[in-house]
């Protein structure tokens, strides 16, 4: 069996990411970090209906990270 895998390159707070989205059934893909040294990796895969909207949703979920890790303490 063949296995599509989409590769998207992305640059979420000054760093880059190389993220891969797989089907995992006809209409959910999976997008996770693909692990590269020295760069932080999600601790989950993130899902969605096309691998476009799996790969956003994990994007997002960074940027919050990434925002939330450089905000001042109390000031979330």
């Amino acid at each position: 069996m063949t296995v599509a895998v989409h590769r998207f390159e992305e640059s979420i707070a000054g760093r880059p990411y190389l993220i891969e989205a797989m089907a995992v059934s006809a209409d959910r893909w999976r997008a996770y970090i693909v692990r590269v040294p020295g760069v932080p990796t999600a601790l989950m895969p993130f899902y969605g209906k096309t691998p476009e909207e799996a790969v956003r949703l994990l994007c997002d979920w960074l940027t919050r990270a990434h925002a939330r890790a450089a905000a001042p303490a109390g000031s979330v």
